[in-house]
This record gives C-alpha cells, sequence and structure tokens, in this order.
C-alpha cells in the first residue's frame, strides 16, 4: 500500500487517483468539509421522511412503480429490497481494481453532499477500501441508465452484510467478509440504498483506468515510433514544427515535438539526412497526424471523466431548498429534484471515440512493424524478420500475426452508445450502455498497449542492426530498458516472454520512466 492517502472531498478526484487506490492499493480519507455536507445533506433528507410527502427514492416505488406510496414503516424494508433486487448482475466477475473503482468513485459521489445517506454510509466504504474487502460485482447487467444499477446493487449488499466478498484472497459472505476486518455492517434507511446504486460509477471507474493506460499508450507509440524511424533509416522531417504549426491540432503538435526530443543528438538520424529518399511510408511520415488525433480522442475522454468523478450522479437529488424554487417536492428546508444525471451518454460517446482512436494506434504501429520485418519493403541492413539465418530461423515474423490478430480485434469492437433497449415498463426509454462502451475501450487500450510493446520488442532489435550509430537521447534510453529485459534474438526462442516482459516494462512505467530521466523532462 502506498504511504500517502487519496483525500476524498468530492471536487478533485482524477484519473490518477482512482489508478492509485484501484491498482497500487493507496487508502483513502474523506475531508472534514466533505463530511460535513453529507451530515447537512442527511438532514435534509430525514426533513422531509418526517413530512410524509411523497418523494421519489424516498417513499416510493421505483421505475415503473413510482407511484407506489410505502408507509413510513417500510422504508427501511423498501431501501434493503432494492438492493437485493437489483443485484441481477451476471457473466464474469470484476476484478478487484474495477472494484477498488467503483468504490472509490461512488465514495467520492457521496460526499459531494446531495445524495442525502448517512455519514455512517461513507464511513464503511472509506473501510471496505481501506480494508481490502472487495464485493464480488457481476460484469454485465448494466445499461448505463439508471446508473450502473445492477453492478453497484452487488457492491451495496457487501455494505449491508449480504452478497459476497474477498477479503485477504478468500471469498466469503458479505457478513463475514466485513466481520474479518472489523467493520459493522449497515441497516439502510431512507434514500441510501438508492443512494449506493444509482450512478455511473461502474463506467467512470473503468473510463478513469482507460484514461491512464490510454496515455501510457500514447506516450509509449511516440517512443516506438521515433525508434522505428531510426531503425529504418527514416527522417525525423516530418516532425518538423514548421509542418506543424500551419495544422495546429493540439496533439499532432505535440507527438512531432515527442519525435524530436526523442531522437535528439541521434547519429543515425544524422548519418542519412541528405539521402536521395524524398519520402517515407505513411505508417512514418504521418506519425504526428495519426497520433496526434488519437491524442486529442484520450483528451477529450480524459475532461469527460474529470467532470464525472467529481459529480452529483444518483437521482433525485436533494439540495437546500433556496436552491430549487422550482422543485417538485420538499420542505422549507429541503428540495428533492428528479432529473438524469446518472445518464452515462457523456461518458459512452467519448468512450467509443476513444476506442476507434486506440483502434487506429495500434494499426499504425502493426504498418510500422511491418517496415522492419517485411524483407519486401524494410531496409538493406535489416536482415527478414529481424533474425540473421532467415529462412532456419523465422525471428519476429510471427508476432507480427499475433499484432495483427490485435489490431482486428480492435476493429470489431463498434460503438456501444448508439444502441438503445428501453426497460422498466418503457419508463426508461433511452439508455446510453456505458458500461459497454467502458468495457471496449478497456479491451482495446488493452491490445493496443500489447501492440505498441511488439513494435518496441521489434523496434530494440531492428537498433542491434544499425552499425557505428547510436539512436538519439531518449530512444536510446527506451532501447536499453527493453534490452535490460529482452536479449538480442540470434536464436529462435517462444516470442511470447518477448511480448510480456515489453508489455510489463509499458505497464508499470519502467520503460517511460527511464526515457523522461534521460530527455530531463517528462514526454507530453
Amino acid at each position: 500500500m502506498t504511504d500517502e492517502p487519496v483525500v476524498v472531498d468530492g471536487e478533485s478526484l482524477t484519473p490518477g487517483a482512482v489508478e492509485r487506490v484501484a491498482r497500487r492499493g493507496a487508502s483513502v480519507r474523506v475531508s472534514e468539509d466533505a463530511r460535513e455536507r453529507v451530515r447537512e445533506s442527511r438532514e435534509r433528507i430525514v426533513d422531509i421522511v418526517e413530512s410524509g410527502e411523497a418523494v421519489y427514492g424516498v417513499n416510493t416505488g421505483f421505475g415503473e412503480l413510482v407511484q407506489e406510496r410505502i408507509p413510513e414503516e417500510d422504508i427501511e424494508t423498501l431501501q434493503q429490497n432494492l438492493v437485493r433486487s437489483h443485484a441481477a448482475g451476471t457473466g464474469s466477475e470484476l476484478a478487484s481494481e474495477a472494484v477498488r473503482a467503483m468504490l472509490l468513485t461512488r465514495l467520492n459521489a457521496l460526499v459531494k453532499g446531495y445524495s442525502g445517506v448517512r455519514e455512517r454510509i461513507v464511513d464503511v466504504l472509506v473501510e471496505m477500501i481501506n480494508e481490502a474487502v472487495h464485493p464480488v460485482v457481476k460484469a454485465k447487467g448494466s445499461l448505463g441508465a439508471s446508473g450502473d444499477l445492477a453492478p453497484l446493487a452487488h457492491l451495496a449488499l457487501v455494505v449491508t452484510g449480504e452478497g459476497e466478498a474477498t477479503v485477504d484472497g478468500e471469498r466469503l459472505p458479505g457478513a463475514e467478509a466485513l466481520q474479518r476486518k472489523d467493520i459493522e455492517p449497515v441497516t439502510l434507511r431512507a434514500k441510501e440504498g438508492l443512494g449506493l446504486i444509482n450512478g455511473t460509477q461502474l463506467t467512470v471507474g473503468l473510463a478513469s483506468l482507460v484514461v491512464c493506460d490510454a496515455e501510457r499508450a500514447m506516450r509509449a507509440a511516440d517512443v516506438a515510433g521515433a525508434m522505428t524511424t531510426e531503425a529504418t533509416m527514416s527522417t525525423t522531417a516530418s516532425s518538423h514544427p514548421s509542418i506543424h504549426s500551419v495544422r495546429p491540432h493540439p496533439g499532432q503538435t505535440e507527438s512531432a515535438e515527442n519525435v524530436r526530443r526523442l531522437t535528439r543528438d541521434s547519429e543515425i538520424v544524422e548519418s542519412h539526412r541528405n539521402c536521395d529518399r524524398v519520402q517515407d511510408a505513411y505508417s512514418l511520415r504521418c506519425l504526428p497526424q495519426v497520433h496526434g488525433a488519437v491524442r486529442d480522442s484520450i483528451r477529450h475522454l480524459r475532461e469527460a471523466v474529470e467532470t464525472e468523478l467529481n459529480s452529483a450522479t444518483d437521482n433525485p437529488l436533494v439540495f437546500p431548498a433556496e436552491e430549487a424554487d422550482d422543485r417538485a417536492s420538499g420542505t422549507d428546508r429541503a428540495a428533492v429534484l428528479s432529473g438524469g444525471n446518472f445518464h452515462g451518454q457523456p461518458l459512452a460517446l467519448r468512450l467509443d471515440y476513444v476506442t476507434s482512436g486506440l483502434a487506429e494506434l495500434a494499426s499504425i504501429s502493426e504498418r510500422r512493424m511491418d517496415r522492419m520485418l517485411n524483407p519486401n519493403v524494410q531496409e538493406e541492413h535489416l536482415p527478414p524478420f529481424l533474425i540473421e539465418g532467415s529462412g532456419l530461423r523465422s525471428g519476429y515474423m510471427i508476432a507480427q500475426y499475433t499484432a495483427a490478430d490485435l489490431v482486428s480485434t480492435n476493429r470489431s469492437q463498434g460503438r456501444p452508445s448508439t444502441d438503445n433497449i428501453p426497460v422498466s415498463g418503457n419508463q426508461e426509454d433511452h439508455v446510453s450502455m456505458s458500461a459497454q462502451s467502458a468495457y471496449a475501450a478497456r479491451e482495446t487500450v488493452e491490445s493496443t498497449l500489447r501492440v505498441v510493446g511488439i513494435e518496441l520488442a521489434c523496434a530494440a532489435q531492428a537498433l542491434d542492426f544499425v552499425e557505428d550509430c547510436s539512436p538519439g537521447v531518449g530512444t536510446d534510453a527506451a532501447y536499453r530498458a527493453v534490452r535490460e529485459r529482452v536479449p538480442h534474438l540470434d536464436e529462435d526462442r517462444p516470442i511470447h516472454r518477448d511480448i510480456d516482459a515489453v508489455l510489463s516494462l509499458l505497464r508499470s512505467d519502467t520503460l517511460l520512466d527511464a526515457v523522461e530521466a534521460a530527455l530531463d523532462e517528462p514526454l507530453t
């Protein structure tokens, strides 16, 4: 577990902080200001319950059953029944990193102070994160409106001592899991069941991790592309700032700048600066334009994720009366407004956009790979499939097959956000499918990291055949990082080990850290 806890305040959560908690075991604590907002929000709910007014989510049924009024003595049962009935997921179980991301993002949404839950709910979520009590959550069942209901209900069951959870590597009934860590289960009160399950936390939790991985893949692709540029004796002139100043898309400019910095002081580039080759293939010449377009798609997603992480996404929301003069229900002190902040469309569309972008990033990486491997197009100094004695040996030939499989799979992901199936008696007649978009993006970024990793392995091998010239400052650091894990291929061996080794360098940021240390500045 990392030393510094992530401070949860409902206002400043970032994708990087989600990754720290989800993947690196960081603990969390809630700011005192956020706790005060939670207490004030709960007081408003208590005021509404005591007034006896019919308010959705407090003393009515749900969805199509909204017209059903629930007596005060059944309000607690209503909330527990809601969680039980909505835990209708199926399929595979989410990995612990996805569950931890959900716990954190739900916690952060609640402490904004518009959900009306007790502080005790907040405390239990904090304890579950810090003590690594991970609810067993089924992956399938969310439509992205009314949020990620079924997955969040599986999570909420454990808060109440039901369901199942893993603790210390052991799968236990919810009550036993909480007891193992001395956590008292919660008896849900008015609004609290709905407050736990109504929102976009599966989508935004996964999207946060997608952002981190996509940015990782993006920087690594710039590194791989720069290495391939050198290994194939291509030119960096296509990254000249004058070219990009007259078409100043932000991502394009940034990728071009990265290539220039990575190849700074490259003897390889200088060795053929005045050669008679007029132009390089598009996969090399158009690297800034293609990579830059993908960069812009990732930036677009990050903006939405950062907003969503710090938003109140359940329904209804509880406001001070003076903030909602046209309120549909409430009291002199509190207003309860029904709306659609649970709808995942703002994330779904951008996740699909990033999925398409990452598919292109993998595609252009695979094409650069072919420039190094293919004896019909590769430079004279490179042996077929990057191994001496080819024919007897196959070298990295089949690594490209793997990349081609991954690229093809990426292209098949589709656009889940364009689908719609009405539910709940047609009351919920338009849904976002945002969870499906998040799953597609997650699979695509994983495949793309693998493709870029294969290009890095091939580029390191190709650079071994460049004699008497050294790479640039950044590309040399990347080459050395790869060579620390992957030796030169002089005899055929199981290539999957090379691929996995480079992938671990990317996931751990070891390669990128080495590059940035050599450059003495971060890559953009």
